[in-house]
């Protein structure tokens, strides 16, 4: 039987974050958890997630929990703040124990698996920049049947990653998608993916960066991953049984 739709009730009350469900009432097979990137909201990916409008698939679009300073606006997923003393930038690699804990335990195991009824394999997670390294580290310390997959645009591993994540590669495909030019997921970020990950994809964009995909080029390998790991039981009579 698959999941039900899940209800904010179902999690903490202290996360914010919005659930779009399937389009046309469906009900859904697969759960979508969606994490902007540093100093935006779950506002934005709400968006997102309508607009993919993924057939089956309720969309769950989780906030950071820590506000920028300085009224900046927006919220971050890292344990702490830090700035480079040459350049005034935030550093986006601040560890994230606590954004692991709440996606992995708070979001996934207890609200989808525990109270909702999804497997493992049912569950996927779309991040941004830094999003998608907390969608990498939950990936990697998840424990038990892999997860359905992992899209991480422009994001690399934590170098706070665990050192027990590294004892037995995850088998949850893993797609990361990166600019040709400037991208902070360098020959050794995709090296240490491959270490930890034993189904790693990386698509490379003709861009200098790691933005948002803005064409359908670009948008063409995440709807493809998509594809193949979302799960349909539309069409399938009652009372059958999956092989996997």
């Amino acid at each position: 039987m698959p999941g039900r739709l899940p209800t904010a009730a179902d999690f903490s009350t202290s996360l914010i974050l919005s659930i779009t469900p399937p389009p046309s009432a469906q009900r859904p097979t697969n759960v979508l958890v969606l994490l902007h990137g540093l100093g935006d909201t779950n506002a934005s990916f709400t968006k997102l997630g309508q607009q993919m409008n993924l057939s089956e698939t309720v969309c769950i679009s989780v906030q950071a929990p820590n506000p920028l300073p300085f009224d900046l606006g927006g919220f971050h997923w890292g344990d702490d703040l830090q700035f480079d003393s040459n350049t005034g930038e935030m550093d986006v690699d601040t560890g994230f124990k606590t954004a692991t804990r709440i996606v992995l335990e708070n979001v996934i195991r207890e609200g989808l698996i525990q109270k909702c009824g999804y497997r493992a394999r049912e569950i996927l997670i779309f991040g941004f920049a830094q999003g998608g390294m907390v969608t990498l580290q939950v990936a990697a310390e998840h424990e038990g049947e892999e997860l359905g997959g992992v899209i991480s645009i422009g994001g690399k591993l934590p170098l706070s990653l665990p050192l027990k994540a590294l004892n037995k590669k995850s088998k949850t495909p893993v797609l990361v998608c990166k600019g040709s030019r400037g991208s902070v997921v360098t020959e050794s970020a995709i090296t240490k993916l491959k270490d930890v990950f034993e189904f790693c994809e990386i698509r490379e964009w003709k861009k200098n960066g790691d933005g948002m995909p803005s064409n359908r080029e670009e948008m063409l390998p995440i709807m493809e991953f998509l594809a193949r790991r979302l799960r349909s039981m539309r069409g399938v009579p009652g009372g059958s049984v999956e092989l996997t």
